[in-house]
């Protein structure tokens, strides 16, 4: 899943695809890149992040998906929380609604429920204006555990396929450098859920911080992440750097790094 943040404030790239043209430039990239799919969001959820109002959200993503949809085979999905901009991307050629607040909004779930799109839910402790306060778990793995089965069963009984709801531990929403270890290693066990997974490590700052350098380059500890990953057998992993995973990916494979 390639990340296009179309957004001025986002962790990593922050404003270097805020304007339309430059967005679709990148989407079109990722794509010749190797993306499967491609996550468009125009809200960042950092930590300490402020929110934005559905026509702000609306007037940053609604161009670049109404460009890239008639121009892409690969499925666009859309990183909200807000209703309104679910329904209107999904209207527009978005297939997945992402939400980190899991569709805890009744209004998301009837756009869902409407749609039967594909939907990605994600554990997140807090918000992102204080997820990264403080955050506590007896057992991170067994809490995120409970959480992902609980909203799986509710989106199931709700009338959503089961088989089009991918479950994201959250790793860095709301959790310490510790726990983002922890979920990542501890990763296989989200598949008793029966769900396909997935997770975004990409350049996330647990990543700096156990190379020992925060403003280090990111990028081979982020494939790192993935190949540890990927040898747990998740589905998705959500990503900025599409060529270089995809690259790796495909040599790990070749030379029996996913032997069974």
């Amino acid at each position: 899943m390639g990340i296009l943040n179309v957004t001025p404030d986002s962790f990593s790239d922050g404003g270097k695809f805020a304007a339309t043209e430059a967005a679709i430039d990148h989407a079109l990239r990722l794509a010749d890149q190797g993306a499967d799919l491609l996550d468009i969001g125009g809200e960042s959820t950092r930590p300490y992040s402020e929110p934005v109002d559905v026509e702000t959200e609306l007037a940053r993503v609604m161009p670049v998906i109404e460009a890239l949809a008639p121009r892409l085979s690969i499925p666009l999905s859309i990183d909200t929380s807000k209703a309104e901009v679910a329904r209107r991307a999904l209207a527009h050629g978005a297939e997945i609604i992402n939400d980190i607040t899991a569709l805890a909004d009744p209004r998301m779930l009837e756009v869902a429920q409407a749609s039967q799109c594909g939907v990605c839910v994600m554990h997140m402790q807090g918000t992102p204006q204080t997820m990264q306060d403080d955050p506590t778990y007896g057992d991170v793995v067994e809490e995120v555990l409970v959480f992902l089965r609980q909203r799986r069963d509710a989106l199931a009984a709700a009338g959503l396929d089961a088989s089009r709801i991918a479950l994201d531990p959250g790793i860095g929403f709301g959790k310490t450098h510790e726990h983002n270890l922890r979920l990542v290693a501890a990763s296989h066990r989200l598949h008793e859920l029966g769900c396909p997974l997935l997770v975004g490590p990409s350049r996330k700052a647990f990543i700096g911080k156990l190379m020992g350098d925060k403003e280090a380059d990111r990028t081979a500890g982020t494939l790192g992440v993935v190949l540890s990953l990927a040898c747990q057998g998740v589905q998705l992993v959500r990503v900025h750097d599409v060529a270089e995973v995809r690259q790796a990916l495909t040599l790990f494979e070749a030379s029996g790094g996913l032997a069974t």
